[in-house]
């Protein structure tokens, strides 16, 4: 039986990680006692008598976590943003090709992809590999989160009963154009600029809905070329492209909340199109993904324990 570790189990991540597994027969479960679980030496032997260590963790306390590993055998699976672009761990999404889900399977350190990134490398990855985008075209990125992506501060104050009239709408941030997750969105797509990114925040707990538009005229295919590509590489249960997402000339961020898949898709006409990808930012964002790749590091079947 497999020992996992999640170290900062109390957050909004680590908590919807523990759910997913607590009931697994699998896995043993290491915990630390609340007056042990910010303790340095409790935590590096946490990790380093686990077969698995989650870190759901800040940047520098997960750097700091990492620098604790002295186990050759402990894998770790990093939710943070401190790894992402690291060539020494795997990027943790295996449906964007063999070559990425090999490099989990055989890795010791795995970093989950970003909320927003997720979206955004899942719609534009492949079509760079196949040529339908060039590298040094600019693009555009428009997303939209409910409020647990900004963690427990966020959460307390959208549910407060004294909070501000002004939650009650959508909130664009990130208008500095330095958002985290930048820099994975430009690494792992191979593009040669980072995308134009207006993350959106509203006034529901979870789900997501990332949008790239684009025009016909700036790429080498049409809307039939994108569809083909989608149909061809996602295809699983985590992951799918659909045919149709529309609501009624609607489409919901929450759709797919409280769920770890993905459902990507392809809109507009030959002159003017948009890519979309609806998923839950703590499931396929955060979490669902983190398990996943828990499953392909431990040999189980990918979707086990997650809510498809």
């Amino acid at each position: 039986m497999k020992k996992i570790f999640i170290d900062g189990r109390v957050g909004t991540t680590g908590l919807r990680i523990y759910e997913r597994l607590e009931s697994r027969e699998d896995i043993e479960l290491i915990s630390l006692s609340e007056e042990l679980r910010k303790d340095p030496m409790a935590r590096a032997e946490a990790i380093n008598s686990s077969d698995v260590s989650f870190l759901c963790l800040p940047d520098a306390a997960a750097v700091e976590a990492v620098g604790m590993v002295t186990n050759p055998d402990t894998v770790i699976i990093d939710t943070s943003t401190a790894h992402r672009t690291n060539p020494q761990f795997a990027y943790g999404f295996p449906e964007l090709s063999s070559e990425f889900e090999d490099k989990i399977r055989n890795s010791k350190r795995i970093a989950v992809p970003g909320c927003h990134a997720s979206g955004f490398i899942a719609l534009v990855h492949p079509l760079v590999k196949a040529g339908i985008i060039k590298k040094d075209l600019g693009l555009s990125c428009h997303s939209l989160t409910g409020y647990s992506g900004g963690g427990k501060k966020m959460i307390a104050e959208y549910e407060s009963d004294e909070r501000s009239f002004l939650l009650g709408a959508p909130r664009q941030y990130g208008l500095g154009q330095e958002h985290k997750h930048l820099r994975e969105m430009k690494a792992i797509t191979e593009l040669e600029n980072a995308p134009l990114f207006c993350p959106i925040v509203a006034d529901f707990y979870s789900g997501m809905l990332v949008t790239v538009p684009i025009f016909a005229k700036d790429i080498n295919g049409g809307i039939d070329n994108i569809r083909e590509i989608y149909k061809n590489t996602y295809n699983t249960p985590i992951v799918k492209y659909n045919e149709s997402m529309n609501e009624e000339g609607f489409m919901s961020a929450a759709a797919l909340t409280g769920r770890d898949s993905m459902e990507v898709g392809v809109y507009g006409n030959n002159d003017r199109m948009i890519l979309v990808a609806r998923y839950d930012n703590l499931g396929k964002g955060a979490s669902g993904a983190a398990i996943e790749n828990l499953n392909i590091v431990l040999g189980c079947e990918k979707a086990l324990g997650l809510e498809i």
